[in-house]
């Protein structure tokens, strides 16, 4: 069992910047580790997400923009949030795959079906 746990949510004008974070704990056995996001009415996106070794995916939509990093000692995530915009407000979940994906390139791992931890959402509002 995983628990992830994110933290760093909130409103901020259009242009700037916020940090999550996520830990996870437990059993750490994982792979790719990130975020997927949600807007009102749209389908979960995946956003971010990296493994131990630093492999990265990132969406096109926030590419330049955000920036992925790690602690593996702390079984931890980050995501830098910079040149925010309006249409990056969303649910923000941090997300854990197992380790039976291990391998696949976090690249391919795009489903909320490729991730068997959830953690609780943190809420990311941008206005203009």
């Amino acid at each position: 069992q995983v628990q992830l746990v994110e933290s760093g949510g909130g409103s901020v004008q259009a242009g700037g910047s916020l940090t999550l974070s996520c830990a996870a704990s437990g059993y750490t056995s994982i792979y790719c580790m990130g975020w997927f996001r949600q807007a009102p009415g749209k389908e979960h996106e995946a956003v971010a997400t990296m493994d131990g070794g630093g492999d990265t995916y990132i969406a096109d939509s926030v590419k330049g923009r955000f920036t992925i990093s790690k602690n593996n000692v702390k079984n931890a995530r980050y995501l830098q949030m910079n040149s925010l915009k309006p249409e990056d407000t969303a649910m923000y979940y941090c997300v854990a795959s197992s380790a039976r994906k291990r391998g696949a390139g976090c690249y391919t791992l795009l489903s909320v079906y490729d991730y068997e931890a959830w953690g609780q959402g943190t809420q990311v509002t941008v206005s203009s």
